[in-house]
């Protein structure tokens, strides 16, 4: 008997865009390339958090958050973050959330 890997849950991927922090980050993953193993560096990411804030946040909270969800794969030592397996399960809900920026509040996305 094959063992199936259940879906990721629509709640999990609200609990993963429920911080601006993990959306942004999450956001930069899909525009930044097509290419699965493209990173991007911590330092690229646009926020309104002091930067040793969000260094702290990211590296405690939103990393494991995003990396436990399988949406992300984080090195932390090289301060940089790819696309994990479960991306593409998350990849519609952020390219609604992408598509539709210029309706959103500010400081949603």
């Amino acid at each position: 008997m094959s063992e199936e890997v259940a879906a990721t849950s629509f709640e999990a991927c609200l609990e993963a865009l429920g911080h601006v922090e993990r959306r942004r980050l999450l956001l930069s993953l899909l525009n930044g390339t097509s290419d699965e193993h493209r990173a991007v560096t911590l330092d690229q990411l646009d926020s309104d958090a002091e930067d040793e804030t969000l260094k702290l946040s990211m590296h405690h909270v939103h990393l494991p958050k995003l990396e436990e969800s399988g949406f992300i794969d984080a090195n932390r030592q090289e301060h940089f973050v790819t696309k994990g397996p479960r991306f593409n399960e998350i990849q519609p809900l952020l390219e609604l959330l992408d598509d539709n920026r210029g309706q959103l509040p500010d400081g949603w996305v």
